[in-house]
């Protein structure tokens, strides 16, 4: 009897240890966590992604194929309680790093993960360096745990191929080449192009990258495209076609500078000699309106006037001519 009553009493604790303690868990801060019932999560009955803000950057035809059902998240905290048929998945939120040349299955590629290539619209090949930030979407569990096998390989996938079909039909704005840009192909070359305008490529890439969240389940925050390198043996070349155009450039802005300051000078004698002109018509002007109004004053009046002023007028003279009629 003592013996059932010890085996019925160990399996009790067995029991109470395997299953009841074993099922309480905690949800750090920077994760969240998603319950499966004999393998199948907990949903939201009803709602999918397409229902979410995250399915907007879909195009029309990506919507039905990347419809993954809402899944109830799990917060942080606890403790929580789960029974033995249940199994629960933690996934961490908190933003990665990591370099844009990062090839999850073959570490070796891309010169060991640090440079990666891409062709130019003028057939150069360039070097790539810089990072992206990338983090599971909270909205997105189901692609991430069950939808996609490794969502890295094809998060970064997605983007490789987004990039080098930007830096392959890459065009500077027109109103970035300036005037400049007609200087017998100086400016045609990509590779200046793309160093110049390194912020709109990477604003391009964040809002092309957009539906990562709806297809794979992961954000990418931001791509930091830092640096674009030709092949050494075209280096020296760009650079004294860089140094050629600066020069040019230094030359039409000088031309620029001395031909403003010339209208500048012109515009301003212009404005002397329209006020010199002013000061001498005046003074006529208000003799004429003198005359005017001594004529109102009576039939004599401008007789009398013209007297006077012959009179002052012989008065400083030193000769007169006097016509006289014969």
């Amino acid at each position: 009897m003592l013996t059932i009553i010890g085996c019925a009493a160990g399996f009790v604790v067995w029991f109470l240890g395997r299953y009841l303690l074993a099922g309480i868990y905690t949800v750090n801060q920077n994760e969240r966590a998603v319950k499966t019932v004999f393998g199948r999560a907990e949903r939201l009955e009803g709602l999918s992604t397409l229902d979410d803000p995250i399915a907007q950057a879909l195009r029309p035809d990506e919507r039905e194929r990347y419809a993954y059902p809402q899944l109830r998240v799990i917060g942080p905290g606890g403790p929580y309680f789960k029974w033995p048929w249940e199994e629960v998945h933690k996934v961490s939120i908190a933003t990665q790093t990591a370099n844009m040349a990062f090839d999850p299955e073959d570490p070796s590629a891309n010169s060991q993960g640090t440079e990666l290539e891409a062709v130019t619209k003028d057939q150069l090949n360039t070097g790539l360096t810089g990072q992206i930030r990338y983090r599971v979407c909270e909205q997105n569990l189901y692609a991430y745990l069950f939808g996609v096998k490794r969502p890295i390989v094809h998060v970064m996938g997605y983007f490789v191929s987004v990039l080098r079909e930007r830096i392959a039909n890459f065009e500077a704005p027109t109103a970035a080449k300036g005037a400049a840009s007609d200087l017998s192909g100086v400016s045609g070359i990509s590779i200046n192009d793309l160093r110049k305008n390194l912020r709109d490529i990477n604003e391009h890439m964040d809002r092309e990258c957009l539906s990562s969240a709806a297809r794979y389940g992961m954000i990418l925050d931001a791509s930091l495209i830092t640096g674009i390198d030709p092949p050494e043996e075209v280096e020296s070349a760009l650079a004294a076609i860089n140094t050629a155009h600066n020069q040019v450039s230094s030359d039409i802005s000088l031309a620029q500078a001395s031909a403003d300051q010339k209208i500048v000078q012109s515009k301003r004698a212009v404005e002397i000699e329209t006020l010199r002109a002013q000061a001498e018509v005046e003074p006529l002007n208000a003799l004429a309106a003198q005359l005017v109004e001594l004529k109102k004053a009576g039939p004599t009046a401008l007789a009398l006037y013209l007297r006077n002023v012959r009179l002052s007028l012989y008065k400083d003279a030193d000769q007169i001519f006097l016509e006289v009629k014969r």
